[in-house]
């Protein structure tokens, strides 16, 4: 931060470090640029082929799974619930 003192007023000047980063990333693509155009670096691009796919439209595919059973059932069960009551002075 630089600091500039004026008759009466104060300039003070920031750099930002978003400008420093651009200008970073701006000097690496310029670089990475000059070294594909110099032939330093070069994109070995190969012609591919695409794989034999063959399908049979409609079938699902076979699998053997062995899972648990599952049982759901009801039963009948009894439960005591309490009861709750307020008691105010001594009276239920």
């Amino acid at each position: 931060m630089a600091d500039h003192r004026y008759d009466d007023r104060v300039v003070v000047k920031r750099s930002g470090a978003g400008r420093t980063i651009a200008i970073v990333l701006i000097v690496a693509l310029a670089i990475v640029g000059v070294l594909f155009a110099t032939g330093f670096w070069s994109a070995d691009v190969k012609e591919g082929d695409m794989p034999e796919v063959s399908v049979k439209g409609g079938a699902l595919p076979k699998v053997d799974v062995d899972s648990k059973e599952v049982v759901v059932g009801t039963k009948k069960e009894e439960i005591d619930v309490p009861t709750v009551g307020v008691k105010d002075n001594g009276e239920e």
